[in-house]
């Protein structure tokens, strides 16, 4: 059974003992977090496909830690001006150990 829940304005697949890295969430690591997003529930045969989302159906996980991404390099610049601006970027990101799905009706 798995689930594909949305947070952080993505959507992920969550399976019983995966690892999923999401947008940052609030918590520290080891507390629980309930995903009630959840988009579509596949159990099988049978398939739950939300509108927008399924009822009674969450995702449990445990946060394994808070961290960032790898860093993003930008470079701008206009031709002939002299303009030039680097830039970087880090985008902060929560591990996830999802621990149960809940199939709703």
């Amino acid at each position: 059974m798995y689930a594909i829940v949305k947070t952080g304005g993505k959507q992920y697949k969550a399976e019983k003992d995966g690892l999923i890295i999401v947008e940052k969430l609030d918590g520290e690591p080891g507390s629980i977090v309930d995903l009630s997003d959840v988009v579509m529930v596949i159990d099988g045969e049978s398939v739950a496909v939300g509108s927008p989302f399924v009822k009674g159906a969450k995702v449990k996980a445990q946060i394994l830690r808070q961290g960032k991404a790898k860093k993003i390099n930008g470079f701008n610049y206009k031709a002939k001006k002299n303009q030039r601006k680097r830039w970087g970027h880090r985008q902060p990101q929560t591990h996830l150990l999802v621990t149960e799905v809940f199939g709703g009706k």
